[in-house]
């Protein structure tokens, strides 16, 4: 496996360490990979990427790729992270979804963003392990549910912006339905295979979308997803 250039061989990965390399990734991947939002930038600055994943992963933490969180599930490499993000165009006092909790370090990026962030996931491991990581971080502007995020929180909608970490066949109207009147959608869209991003905007009715790219992710199970083994 690649060695990271923060990697200290034989040591004890510190606080500083993990600093530098936060640093690098925001200078070198995010913002050299095309990310100009800088409150995105600043807030992919800050959250301490590390502690999201396993320990035995955290040396791996800041490199841009994804990494295995359990359950099958991963958290997102952070250039993709960055995209999604940036991609909602979030501004101060919003309120978002966001469809796929895994390993809460995507919910922490948004609760620097916005004023509310709603997030669901399936697997209660998960959501009950991102809770935790969430509150010893400090963040507290959040709520969390189990279950099918496919169907979204239509008790807490509208949202001003709704973000799916999995890839869908097709948008699912009932998150559709529970965005506000301006309000943007981010999520892949495909096979299993072969995904692209969009973004969909709510305009007096309408649902325009546009295509960011090329990406890969976990499949979106649920009842307007694929259904579960």
């Amino acid at each position: 496996m690649k060695e990271h250039p923060y990697k200290k061989s034989g040591l004890t990965v510190s606080q500083q360490d993990y600093h530098i390399a936060r640093k690098r990734m925001v200078e070198v991947h995010l913002r050299g990979g095309g990310v100009r939002d800088e409150r995105v930038l600043a807030a992919m600055g800050k959250v301490p990427r590390h502690l999201f994943v396993e320990e035995a992963l955290r040396e791996q933490a800041y490199g841009d790729y994804p990494l295995n969180i359990g359950e099958g599930q991963t958290i997102s490499q952070p250039l993709m992270v960055a995209i999604m993000t940036e991609a909602l165009q979030l501004a101060a006092g919003e309120k978002v979804l966001e469809v796929g909790t895994g390993s809460g370090y995507q919910t922490a990026i948004l609760c620097e963003l916005a004023s509310e962030v709603y997030s669901i996931e399936r697997i209660a491991t998960l959501s009950h392990r991102a809770r935790r990581i969430l509150y010893d971080c400090g963040y507290i502007r959040f709520q969390l549910r189990i279950g099918d995020g496919s169907r979204g929180w239509p008790e807490a909608a509208p949202f001003d912006a709704i973000i799916v970490t999995a890839a869908g066949p097709a948008l699912p109207p009932v998150l559709l339905k529970q965005l506000a009147e301006g309000g943007r959608l981010v999520m892949p869209i495909g096979t299993e295979d072969a995904q692209e991003l969009r973004r969909v905007r709510r305009q007096q009715g309408k649902f325009p979308e546009e295509t960011l790219g090329a990406c890969r992710f976990v499949k979106l199970i649920g009842e307007y997803g694929w259904k579960g083994e």
